[in-house]
């Protein structure tokens, strides 16, 4: 595989290019940035010149990562040329947000391969249920690692963009299969976050809106816990993100989005089952760097070889970036020193995370996570 990697920094247009790509057969092109930039005039249709034989696809994101660091109304442009490799591209409406397991699973049934070594998804980042578009994802790959994540709108939650070759619009997901046995495929995830105060058991929830917790109106609750930041919820709440547990460890990460003072609510970005066990999180810059270190060797410890040309999509929760503000990019150099300066770094800050983590095999929408797609192909 091959790949060259673009960067236009704030009120640079696409225009500032040269007229000619560096990787002019490229097959894929993977476009991060900010709505603003995606609204420009023409945005799509330029990269369809530079790019004529490629599927582009991207969307827009809360911040966008490089080997540089993280910047914000940028446009960070990957072409890859996969040599060895097969992909196809799928494309589906959106039509409404309780119909996401059922579009997951249709994606899945176009894309299953005896040879499919691994799905990478972007989705509406406001539209979806993210958790119920993976499972059925899930269901139909279960042994496949899926990563990628829900587009982004720095964090102002009205509306994301994706990019499709010549369309940019909402409402919409897009996948991307990844075929053939010289194909690498693995991914990484880890929070960082730590547990706080005691095990409580969700006695009433709908899909991702919890309503009691251990038999007891969940806000007050929630709002007890958090002490001084309840004055500033919901916002406050990307502070102190819920662990939903597995046997005594944090087994997915949710964010609140959301709250209902009527009904004493809280409203999450992915689902939390009745009956499930949770705790209360928190966190520090360093805690949450340590994550990121920690997804990058979940990926080491799979062999992979990492003298080898190899893409690292790192799609992070924009809650870690509220969380860390001007410090953001240390969890970005935390990868980069691991996975090695040979191995390129893309992705952005998400509205939920995509990965399999450790076992490559139970995929899952994760929030306040970094999470670490791991592309490449075998030399020999």
């Amino acid at each position: 595989m091959k790949f060259v990697q673009e960067h236009l920094p704030s009120k640079t247009g696409l225009n500032k290019l040269s007229s000619t790509s560096a990787l002019s057969d490229a097959n894929w092109v993977l476009v991060f940035g900010s709505v603003n930039r995606f609204s420009e005039r023409n945005f799509a249709s330029q990269l369809q010149k530079r790019y004529p034989n490629a599927q582009i696809i991207g969307c827009t994101t809360s911040g966008e990562i490089t080997g540089d660091g993280v910047f914000d109304d940028s446009v960070h442009i990957t072409a890859m040329q996969w040599q060895k490799s097969q992909l196809r591209f799928i494309c589906k409406p959106v039509n409404s947000m309780e119909q996401s397991h059922a579009l997951g699973v249709q994606i899945a049934n176009e894309l299953v391969a005896p040879d499919l070594k691994g799905v990478f998804v972007l989705s509406d980042g406001l539209n979806v249920n993210g958790s119920e578009l993976v499972e059925g994802l899930q269901e139909v790959l279960p042994n496949t690692p899926i990563t990628g994540g829900l587009a982004g709108d720095d964090a102002k939650f009205t509306k994301t963009l994706l990019l499709n070759n010549d369309q940019i619009k909402d409402r919409i997901v897009i996948a991307v299969g990844i075929y053939g046995k010289d194909a690498i495929v693995t991914s990484g995830a880890l929070g960082g976050w730590k547990p706080y105060g005691p095990p409580r058991r969700i006695t009433k929830a709908i899909k991702n809106v919890v309503y009691e917790m251990d038999n007891k109106p969940a806000l007050p609750l929630y709002k007890m816990y958090i002490g001084y930041y309840a004055s500033e919820l919901p916002s406050s709440g990307l502070n102190f993100p819920f662990a939903i547990m597995d046997d005594k460890n944090v087994n997915v990460i949710r964010t609140l989005l959301s709250i209902n003072q009527k009904d004493n609510s809280m409203t999450f970005a992915g689902n939390i089952a009745e009956g499930s066990t949770v705790r209360f999180l928190k966190s520090d810059h360093d805690q949450l760097v340590a994550g990121a270190s920690e997804a990058a060797r979940q990926i080491l410890l799979k062999k992979v070889d990492i003298n080898d040309k190899a893409l690292a999509i790192c799609v992070s929760c924009v809650g870690r970036k509220l969380v860390m503000q001007e410090q953001v990019s240390d969890e970005v150099y935390a990868v980069q020193r691991l996975l090695g300066m040979q191995t390129g770094i893309t992705g952005f800050y998400s509205n939920g995370e995509i990965c399999s983590g450790e076992d490559d095999s139970h995929s899952l929408l994760h929030n306040q996570t970094m999470t670490i797609a791991y592309l490449s192909e075998h030399n020999s």
